[in-house]
């Protein structure tokens, strides 16, 4: 009798996956514990970011003081220009005249000679008025002294016959006794009365002479000094002199008129550019543009974010991308601008940036004769910030 081997091959075969089973679940439970085991730290340092060593700009070239323009009275012509493109001027130098000058030169003349008529005039009013003065004065010094040598002369006239008659009332006196005693004659008494009374009428006639004097000397005196004084105050008052002082005045503002009409170089430098010329009327653009190029200038337009990393006293090269200038050129940067502003100096790459917030930062070139002849040349400027 055959039996049935079916039952236990199916045995065996749940048997053998549940082993699997079991591995498996071991398996996961290892893998489990070791996930949440915490695992070793690594520290690790970022790399350092490169220090950044140059700042790299466009930039201008401008003259020392930058380019100026000269311009005069809107509207006005020029009559004269005396310099072309090109010419070194000093500071006042004559660059040109206006049309109006030489009106405005007739004017000046003209003021110049009323001012000396006027002049002349309160000259000779002066010279009048301080004769009147002095005659003033000597006569005061005419009535003074004289009269006064009368006065003291008729008081001592006075004086005298004062002595006199007291001497001859004392003599009348005592021939009076002695004519009682019988001393002496009638005849003798009277005469000593008529002398003694005529010398009475002396001395009367004597004072009245002394009280004119000097009531004369008094009166002649107070007109001499009131018209001393009179002339005193009429000489500071003179319309002439009033008039000489608004002569002057008229003058000045002929002068300054005058130099109105005359353009001077309000610096030295060189004549850039010329804007107007004889015949032509003053626009906005002014007469002429000028420079000092002796000395010139990069200036550099740097990104705000590298602003910071410039410093004044640092070196810089300066380049030309387009050959105007064959060598490389040198200077040091000597002033960082103040204020932060949109770029002027566009990049030719159609991808650069031509809305940058810079900075101008103004570099001093070492050697500008090169460059006297470039203003406004677009250069490249390379700042060594290390």
């Amino acid at each position: 009798m055959f039996k049935e081997v079916k039952p236990r091959r199916g045995w065996i075969v749940g048997v053998a996956a549940g082993a699997i089973a079991l591995g498996l679940i071991g398996i996961g439970v290892t893998q489990f514990r070791n996930s949440e085991r915490p695992k070793p730290t690594v520290s690790q340092s970022p790399a350092p970011l490169p220090q950044k060593v140059t700042v790299v700009a466009l930039g201008r070239l401008e003259p020392q003081g930058e380019v100026i323009r000269v311009g005069g009275p809107s509207g006005e012509r020029i009559g004269k220009l005396l310099v072309s493109r090109g010419n070194f001027v000093k500071v006042g130098a004559i660059i040109a005249y206006l049309e109006s000058y030489d009106e405005r030169l007739a004017e000046r003349n003209y003021a110049a000679s009323q001012l000396v008529e006027a002049r002349e005039r309160l000259n000779a009013t002066t010279a009048y008025s301080k004769a009147q003065i002095q005659e003033a004065q000597t006569r005061i010094q005419q009535v003074n002294r004289p009269g006064t040598f009368e006065v003291e002369a008729q008081r001592a006239t006075v004086r005298q016959l004062e002595a006199e008659l007291a001497l001859a009332q004392t003599d009348l006196q005592r021939n009076q006794n002695l004519y009682q005693e019988g001393a002496i004659a009638k005849q003798e008494l009277d005469r000593q009365v008529s002398q003694t009374r005529s010398l009475q009428e002396q001395l009367n006639n004597a004072q009245a002479s002394l009280i004119r004097l000097e009531n004369a000397v008094k009166t002649n005196l107070g007109n001499a000094q009131a018209q001393l004084k009179s002339q005193q105050a009429n000489l500071p008052l003179s319309q002439v002199q009033v008039a000489a002082r608004s002569a002057a005045q008229n003058l000045n503002l002929a002068e300054a008129r005058l130099r109105r009409t005359i353009i001077r170089a309000p610096r030295t430098g060189r004549i850039l550019r010329v804007f107007a010329y004889p015949g032509e009327t003053i626009a906005d653009d002014g007469i002429v543009e000028m420079g000092d190029t002796r000395r010139m200038y990069a200036v550099a337009e740097v990104y705000e974010s590298d602003v910071g990393l410039v410093k004044v006293g640092q070196r810089a090269t300066i380049t030309s991308r387009n050959g105007a200038f064959a060598e490389q050129l040198t200077g040091k940067v000597s002033e960082i601008g103040w204020q932060i502003f949109k770029n002027n100096v566009l990049d030719d790459d159609p991808a650069a940036n031509a809305d940058a917030r810079v900075v101008e930062v103004r570099v001093l070139l070492d050697e500008s004769q090169a460059v006297a002849a470039l203003t406004n040349l677009q250069v490249d400027v390379k700042i060594d910030v290390k």
